[in-house]
């Protein structure tokens, strides 16, 4: 709390920040009058700044990886993980737009996450400058990017190096299917589902079946003795002290998660898992045009909008809508990315650190990575809206 409040102090004091923070609660005050005047134009816009926003963010680390901007800390060292799942949003952006920087910048930081790979085959937890063991999450979002690489590039060593990941997961799952071991705060969680998801596409490419398997287990263990018959998720937070609402970010890499699996297995149970929350989700959004950052057991929401969760719907109902023709669907990931879109475009003079970035929540002072730009965030806000062009 003392830090969030020095934040807010030195916001005020600062001649920017308070021009961005006016900004900022002009919009909070106006945004459906902001999300009305959000068209294809300014998606096209912000889809662009986002993407070069990733370029100058890999300059501004001493290695290839990608990092996270802060309004009065700065930039963090590179993180692992999300340089993983960042790689696969630079390359389709590059085949969309024709701009090979943006798949060079994606093999640099594939070439450096091969560098740093654990012997055991895995990749470490945190930021690279902490040094941590490696965790089952972060790399699986390696294993994303290892998969992108060796389809776009037809490079072996990615390949390889996502087989080695692979196999060290299998090793370490526990006969449930869930993971108990080399997890975030040691703690059980359901949102590796979407650790393991791509294993299902790395069985293909490998002819390694088995791996596949690992990713059904755990889809099976949420679907059938951890989801409520609400569709609520227990033991889905990235905290302990706030377990019992978690984010939506976090919810929605469950809901993803168990999406891919029933899609790739044509389990229609697991498949029931995960439409179900998507659902309740997507009648929420469409009533309130909005979306809470946490949610209780009953649904009930709580905190600011959470700009990744809110994409990752996005993301998910694309996929539904892919899967079943239906318009609602559809009708909520083009309304989200309206939203998104409005929150995204800033009309004041920014620096490069923040210039084409999304802020972590909305308003930008919310719980969730206060007055930061996490580059997940952005890179899950260019995918759905790369998404939506496509269609």
């Amino acid at each position: 709390m003392q830090d969030y409040l020095r934040q807010w102090s030195l916001l005020i004091r600062s001649k920017r920040g308070r021009k961005l923070l006016y900004a900022e609660i002009n919009k909070w005050i106006y945004l459906k009058a902001y999300v009305r005047r959000t068209g294809k134009v300014e998606k096209e816009k912000a889809l662009r700044e986002a993407a070069s926003w990733f370029l100058y963010n890999q300059h501004q680390m001493e290695d290839d990886g990608f990092g996270t901007f802060y309004l009065f800390k700065g930039w963090t060292s590179s993180y692992p993980e999300t340089t993983g799942y960042i790689i696969p949003t630079l390359i389709e952006f590059s085949r969309i737009s024709g701009d090979s920087r943006f798949s060079d910048s994606a093999r640099k930081g594939l070439d450096w996450l091969l560098s740093i790979q654990k012997q055991e085959g895995g990749w470490q937890s945190g930021y690279v400058h902490q040094d941590r063991p490696a965790i089952v999450f972060n790399t699986g979002q390696v294993i994303r990017g290892m998969i992108s690489g060796y389809k776009a590039f037809g490079d072996e060593r990615y390949l390889i190096s996502a087989v080695r990941a692979g196999d060290w997961l299998a090793s370490i799952q526990h006969p449930d299917g869930y993971f108990d071991r080399h997890v975030y705060m040691d703690a059980v969680r359901v949102y590796e589902t979407y650790a393991v998801a791509p294993l299902c596409e790395l069985s293909k490419l490998a002819d390694r079946p088995d791996l596949a398997e690992v990713a059904l287990k755990i889809a099976r263990w949420v679907a059938g003795k951890k989801q409520h018959s609400n569709g609520w998720f227990p033991d889905a937070d990235n905290t302990l002290h706030k377990n019992s609402r978690p984010i939506l970010h976090t919810i929605a890499y469950t809901i993803d998660g168990l999406l891919d699996v029933a899609l790739f297995h044509k389990d229609e149970d697991i498949l029931i898992s995960a439409e179900r929350p998507a659902r309740i989700l997507l009648e929420r959004f469409l009533d309130t045009g909005t979306l809470p950052g946490r949610f209780d057991s009953k649904w009930s929401g709580s905190e600011s909008l959470i700009t990744t969760g809110c994409a990752q719907m996005a993301i998910i109902w694309n996929k539904l809508y892919g899967l079943t023709g239906a318009e609602e669907w559809k009708k909520g990931q083009k309304g989200m990315n309206d939203l998104l879109t409005a929150i995204h475009q800033r009309p004041v003079h920014e620096t490069r650190d923040t210039r084409g970035a999304i802020f972590g929540s909305f308003p930008f002072w919310g719980r969730y990575e206060p007055f930061g730009c996490p580059n997940w965030a952005t890179k899950y806000f260019m995918d759905t809206l790369m998404l939506e062009k496509g269609d």
